[in-house]
């Protein structure tokens, strides 16, 4: 790694069918920042079990995100890749970290809030502590910058809250993270409900497009989009359904609103939706084929799951110890 360069950390559950909206406002992103940044991907399976996960898929899950955002254009060669299980300092930090939070704060969290309603057979504590663990993840790796979309800055500044307050404590440990704005991140919503982003838990299949869905689902998703009464393509937020397609139609095909407005005058939705239907399976089909191929040698997937949380843990044993010798714990001296 370049330690000349930022360094970038980010992390995504492995949990459900990665989507359309993940592509475009994620994971795309990611695999443009690999050439510029020092980038730190993370499969976040310590975060998966704050709601019930079958072991089984869970561990199914954990494989196919790492051949998934590999097929995606994350490159193991240029970036740290590993599973977060696998580097036991994350768990460890975030009790410190823990203990330097305040209960307050975790009350405030709307994630908590929104988790609790929706899994309310399993409002565990660690639902309600898992920003620690976030801030953990982040501060770690020493993270310059943390890639958020325009509407999730606030997802970091807990992480900058407590690494302010640790550092004021014991003096400066931590590297206080920015957020690192996706300008060109597409905001990708439901196609049920184009209120609400696209999302991989969305118990309405046909509201999000996977990222591994045929092209006939991906065209009969399309077919079924919300759109409004007034069968004219325009990109006006007034009208969402209509306005999220002109999004990921532009977003696939890099087509400017005017340009799509011009190309689909006069043209009925029907039209347009196999139009978005088509491009888009056809951005993906690709993405699919790299995919199976990448799954499909184990030995390899595992060999570099190893190696990366090899490194991984390289880096966080170095934060780790500097933070227990802040706080007071007593290290054995390895020399003697």
């Amino acid at each position: 790694m370049d330690e000349a360069k930022k360094r970038i950390f980010s992390a995504a559950q492995p949990s459900g069918n990665l989507t359309l909206g993940n592509y475009l406002g994620a994971l795309k992103n990611w695999a443009d920042l690999q050439d510029d940044f020092d980038c730190i991907y993370c499969v976040a399976d310590l975060h998966a079990i704050t709601v019930r996960q079958d072991s089984a898929e869970l561990r199914r899950r954990t494989l196919e995100t790492l051949a998934l955002y590999m097929a995606c254009g994350i490159d193991p060669e240029k970036v740290i890749f590993f599973v977060q299980s696998h580097v036991p300092a994350h768990a460890e930090l975030a009790w410190v970290l823990g203990c330097n939070t305040m209960f307050g704060e975790m009350s405030r969290m709307t994630q908590f809030k929104d988790k609790s309603r929706s899994h309310a057979d399993n409002v565990n504590v660690g639902l309600f502590t898992y920003p620690v663990l976030m801030a953990a993840d982040i501060l770690l790796y020493q993270t310059d910058l943390v890639p958020v979309g325009a509407d999730q800055k606030q997802h970091i500044e807990i992480a900058r809250d407590i690494a302010v307050r640790f550092n004021n404590n014991y003096s400066p440990t931590f590297v206080v993270p920015e957020p690192y704005i996706l300008k060109s991140s597409a905001r990708i919503m439901s196609l049920a409900e184009p209120e609400r982003k696209m999302s991989k838990s969305d118990p309405n299949k046909n509201a999000s497009v996977y990222i591994l869905d045929g092209k006939d689902d991906i065209i009969k998703k399309f077919r079924r989009a919300v759109t409004d009464s007034e069968a004219c393509v325009a990109a006006d937020p007034a009208r969402p359904g209509v306005y999220n397609l002109v999004n990921i139609y532009g977003a696939v095909t890099g087509k400017s609103e005017r340009e799509i407005e011009e190309s689909f005058k006069g043209v009925g939705y029907g039209a347009f939706k196999d139009a978005v239907g088509e491009a888009v399976a056809d951005l993906l089909a690709p993405v699919q084929t790299r995919y199976k191929d990448i799954l499909a040698d184990r030995a390899a997937l595992d060999r570099i799951l190893a190696e990366g949380a090899e490194k991984a843990a390289y880096i966080a044993r170095k934060t780790l110890s500097k933070v227990y010798r802040k706080v007071g714990f007593y290290q054995i001296d390895k020399k003697h």
